[in-house]
């Protein structure tokens, strides 16, 4: 009986442990922050949209629509939110030092997604990477990495 009850309780709480087994809500935070790079000029870009919900879906591996509707959770979120400080530390919680890199680079996908950087969005990542606990270096880096990719699908069509 002890065993039943405690494979029962296992069962019960592996997916809550799980980020793409919890509620979408659950990496609303993540979501929210790749919003606001997305907003960091003032410009919400489709283009950006869609890059949201493709770094998401990679990132998560979500269904499109389930992307969506985190995507949709972290504009709730990061419209709520005024202050980054708060949306890095949820991050945080959700994302292992090892992959932040990964993560800033997502960021990069979505803020070059528009074709276009602004002064705005420089300023936001070097913010961002230093309160992620990484460097400015891992922040362009990371940049170069999404422009590189940004160059060879433009190539491949």
């Amino acid at each position: 009986m002890k065993a039943f009850l405690k494979s029962a309780l296992h069962k019960w709480r592996a997916p809550a442990m799980d980020k793409t087994a919890g509620p979408p809500d659950a990496n609303a935070p993540l979501a929210a922050l790749l919003v606001r790079a997305a907003r960091a000029n003032l410009d919400y870009d489709p283009r950006q949209v869609a890059m949201i919900d493709s770094v998401l879906c990679e990132r998560l591996d979500l269904a499109p629509a389930q992307s969506r509707a985190l995507r949709q959770a972290g504009e709730r979120l990061e419209s709520a939110t005024g202050d980054t400080v708060h949306l890095t530390r949820a991050v945080k919680a959700l994302v292992a030092l090892d992959d932040r890199a990964g993560l800033l680079q997502d960021m990069w996908r979505v803020i070059l997604a528009d074709h276009a950087r602004h002064d705005e969005e420089d300023g936001l990542m070097r913010l961002v990477s230093n309160l992620l606990g990484l460097a400015d270096r891992d922040s362009a880096f990371a940049r170069q990495r999404a422009q590189a990719q940004q160059a060879e699908r433009a190539a491949h069509g």
